[in-house]
């Protein structure tokens, strides 16, 4: 019998099931999807968030505890388990040596736009390179590795693992095993029963897409809610952006992004403006606009940004629309032409412009304007005017399972001896809403780890007490 079975090939599953095996432990690793899919969305993934309380390698000044714990709470607004949260931010600190040792190569610190070479380091090569040094040292130590086999159920004695059953009816027993498959945001009837029918008749979750792999189902993580383990979330809360509407309906990952939002206005398609576009840096409240835009009518948006912006963010993958005039912008656009230009007029009237700086929180800002714009507000005056349509683009969703801080899935509060959680599936304990940058590598790497050590301790002392029986 294997010692531990970790389900999953992301991040998350990939950590643990590196730990187990230094542990000692025999492992075999389940990944639902195909050898070329592999990786879950961590393939999609660029950075770390890292605390550190000086300069560090790849990472520049310092970005200590209480900063990172700052900036969680301020994005989740108070939903999260601090203990918890805690224990992310200070393994962050004191991971990359480790991950160095399995084959991650880091780039130099960045600089310019993203504002992220203090507190994230970025992996060389992006996730992708990340996901295949795993796998490469995984199959280097001797871990088996299984592919196309998505597990649908667990079997349990009470709260103790016994065995997993795959779609091909299989069923593989372990000492114990890691449940790291992932969140739902793929399954497209969960997402529309959990987000219904809005105010205006329309089911926002048939316009949404997905940044992340189309293989997170969430079928595991239903069975373990439906068999009593306990759950932590709102499954409409999720990492959620607002990417180009243009984007594949999977698998879209980082280059969908649309960075400009805080350079200009971002208007919906009755031409109105709906929230701050400049309330912090893009890093910390990208992930907000997801939802801001599944909100509106018919769940699109349009960021509109003029010809002082360019050179300012990461340009897109796709060309954006673009018109010497505001009217003629709207109509490429299909906007109500009127009430577009008055919301864009109206906007530049209220710019209360200072010493610009989009690398900080500046004092351009807007007066008697709702909403308002905090920072980096400039008029839009310089043709050509340029505009990107805008859907929801989910990546991970934040319903999961609750642990504690061994990582053990709980049975009406009390852990399991065998049974470990670990990446999205559980990464509502630590982000209730909201994201910033790099925390979701952070959460999966953190818990990944010590999913993979308890479930090596379980199953040696799993073995110790047959051998003494």
């Amino acid at each position: 019998m294997i010692d531990v079975l970790v389900v999953g090939g992301g991040n998350a599953a990939l950590c643990a099931a590196l730990m187990a095996r230094e542990a000692g432990a025999s492992v075999l690793l389940l990944e639902s999807s195909p050898r070329a899919w592999r990786g879950g969305n961590s393939q999609h993934t660029r950075n770390l968030r890292c605390m550190h309380d000086a300069p560090q390698d790849v990472l520049v000044d310092a970005y200590p505890e209480e900063e990172y714990w700052q900036d969680l709470l301020k994005v989740t607004g108070g939903l999260t388990d601090e203990h918890l949260a805690r224990l992310v931010i200070r393994a962050s600190s004191s991971c990359r040596d480790w991950m160095r040792k399995h084959g991650v190569h880091f780039q130099p610190p960045l600089s310019g736009a993203l504002h992220v070479a203090r507190t994230n380091a970025f992996f060389m090569g992006g996730g992708k390179a990340l996901v295949n040094a795993y796998f490469r040292s995984a199959e280097r130590l001797g871990v088996q590795i299984l592919y196309d086999t998505p597990v649908v159920s667990v079997e349990l004695d009470g709260d103790r693992f016994v065995a997993a059953r795959t779609a091909s009816g299989e069923r593989i027993e372990a000492r114990s095993c890691v449940l790291a498959a992932g969140g739902f945001e793929s399954n497209l009837e969960w997402l529309r029963e959990a987000w219904g029918v809005n105010e205006r008749g329309e089911w926002p979750a048939d316009n949404f897409l997905i940044r992340g792999t189309r293989f997170n189902q969430g079928v595991l993580l239903k069975h373990m809610i439906e068999s009593g383990a306990d759950a932590i979330g709102d499954p409409t809360q999720a990492h959620m952006v607002a990417i180009d509407a243009r984007a594949p309906l999977y698998d879209g990952g980082i280059c969908t992004r649309i960075d400009c939002v805080s350079l200009g206005v971002v208007v919906n398609r009755e031409g109105n403006r709906f929230y701050d576009e400049g309330e912090d840096f893009w890093p910390k409240r990208y992930a907000i606009w997801g939802r801001l835009v599944a909100q509106q009518p018919g769940q699109v948006g349009y960021s509109v940004i003029d010809q002082k912006a360019i050179g300012r963010f990461m340009p897109p993958v796709f060309p954006g629309t673009t018109a010497d005039t505001l009217a003629e912008l709207a109509r490429k656009l299909a906007l109500p032409e009127q009430a577009f230009v008055r919301t864009v007029e109206a906007y530049n009237a209220a710019c209360r412009v200072g010493t610009f700086d989009h690398t900080a929180l500046d004092d351009c800002h807007t007066e008697g304007l709702a909403p308002a714009k905090t920072h980096w507000a400039r008029p839009l005056d310089t043709p050509p005017f340029h505009a990107y349509a805008l859907k929801p683009g989910i990546t991970f969703t934040y319903l999961g399972l609750k642990v504690d801080d061994r990582a053990a899935v709980h049975f009406g509060g009390w852990p399991s001896p065998n049974l470990f959680v670990a990446g999205e599936m559980m990464a509502g304990n630590v982000l209730g809403k909201g994201y910033t940058a790099g925390v979701g590598m952070a959460i999966g790497t953190a818990f990944g780890r010590i999913a993979g050590q308890q479930a090596a301790a379980a199953a040696t002392t799993r073995n110790v007490d047959h051998a003494s029986a």
